[in-house]
């Protein structure tokens, strides 16, 4: 039996981690479990999962679970050295690491350190500081598995290939909702408009970055460090329907896919499961049905935010980790109306202009620069200066 620790339990990823769980009793048991603000939620997760330790953000959240709890057998905890613990807990054989953000670096390297298994869902942990992430896990000798339907079709597309014979990684990005706006139309985005993703349901930062087109720049530095191909051998394709989660073109022309239904739920069962499939009870892709399947190339003019990442990813050092804590702080800006949607990379592009990037040599530093990027961030739009 596989047990298991899910940091960011209350979020899309780790309350479909849970039903897989649920659904294999046989299989997983669930040690630990990390939340945010959702209390309600871990409550019920707890009564359903008995898990050994649970970690929250803030001590008034721990007192709260504790009044809820009286007589349960749980050690609570809140933090990030909670997360930690809950990351390194002695039982745990895998960590789902679904935190959201920069937050889930720490706690994810420490799962790593710790000799853990990691299931991974948070693209930025390897975007802030992703050489030193894929070196701790070598060093390990522990499995990295990608969470993200993008980089789980890659993962899947190399198997048994020769990595000598890959001519290009293709990532599939949905477009989000406002591919074919005009800019006209872009100066009158709500943050209601850009959360209707047309075809996954993600949270509201995922969702905010999958309008943006950022977080296809983040996967573009995912995948530079998951599979070790230069920037340059990593192409963006715009592919409204979701069914074709990525691709891998060889020297000979061949081009491998992986195909299924816009769920989450099938790559992570593949990460939890590997190298076997879990028998879930998804519905099937129907081909035949489907009708045409487009792709196109993104318009980078229309969204800037994926040059960024390239550009952050050419600069290397901390130039990403700034990058991401500009664009955190300045999502949060645009769903809370201080911000609008345009001004989102324009905020993002002077953070990384005004950034004097160091070579990135430990975790300590990924976070000083992370820290940075959020403060000249939010000084900007507290200013008004974009």
């Amino acid at each position: 039996m596989k047990k298991i620790a899910v940091l960011g339990s209350t979020g899309s990823i780790g309350v479909s981690t849970l039903e897989i769980v649920n659904a294999f009793p046989e299989r997983y048991q669930i040690v630990a479990l990390t939340a945010g603000s959702n209390i309600d939620l871990l409550l019920q997760q707890i009564r359903l999962f008995s898990p050994r330790i649970v970690s929250v953000i803030s001590d008034v959240d721990v007192q709260k679970l504790k009044s809820q709890l009286e007589g349960v057998d749980v050690q609570i905890c809140s933090g990030v050295t909670g997360m930690i613990s809950c990351a390194t807990a002695s039982e745990v054989d895998m960590v789902v690491a679904a935190v959201v953000g920069a937050a889930g670096l720490v706690p994810t390297m420490a799962a790593i350190k710790a000799g853990k298994d990691v299931a991974l869902a948070n693209k930025e942990t390897l975007v802030t500081a992703g050489s030193l992430i894929m070196a701790e896990a070598k060093r390990q000798k522990i499995n990295l598995l990608p969470v993200d339907s993008e980089h789980s079709a890659i993962f899947q597309s190399l198997a048994g290939q020769r990595r000598e014979d890959v001519r290009r990684l293709i990532l599939t990005a949905s477009g989000g909702p406002f591919r074919e706006y005009s800019l006209a139309q872009f100066a009158t985005v709500t943050p209601a408009d850009a959360l209707a993703h047309p075809n996954w349901d993600m949270g509201r930062k995922i969702s905010i970055d999958s309008a943006t087109m950022m977080n296809k720049g983040l996967e573009v530095i995912e995948a530079h460090w998951l599979f070790n191909f230069p920037a340059a051998m990593i192409d963006v394709h715009v592919h409204p329907e979701s069914i074709v989660h990525s691709l891998v073109e060889y020297q000979d022309g061949a081009v491998m896919a992986q195909l299924g239904v816009p769920d989450m739920k099938t790559p992570i069962a593949y990460a939890l499961a590997w190298p076997e499939r879990l028998p879930l009870s998804q519905k099937p892709l129907d081909l035949c049905g489907m009708g045409q399947l487009s792709f196109s190339e993104p318009d980078k003019v229309f969204f800037p935010c994926l040059q960024l990442a390239y550009d952050a990813l050419a600069s290397g050092g901390t130039v990403p980790a700034v990058m991401n804590a500009a664009n955190e702080v300045a999502v949060e800006a645009f769903l809370t109306n201080q911000l609008s949607f345009l001004k989102i990379s324009q905020v993002i592009e002077k953070v990384m202009y005004l950034h004097r990037s160091e070579n990135l040599t430990t975790v300590e530093q990924a976070l000083r620069a992370d820290l940075w990027g959020r403060r000249k961030a939010q000084e900007l739009i507290s200013g008004g200066v974009v």
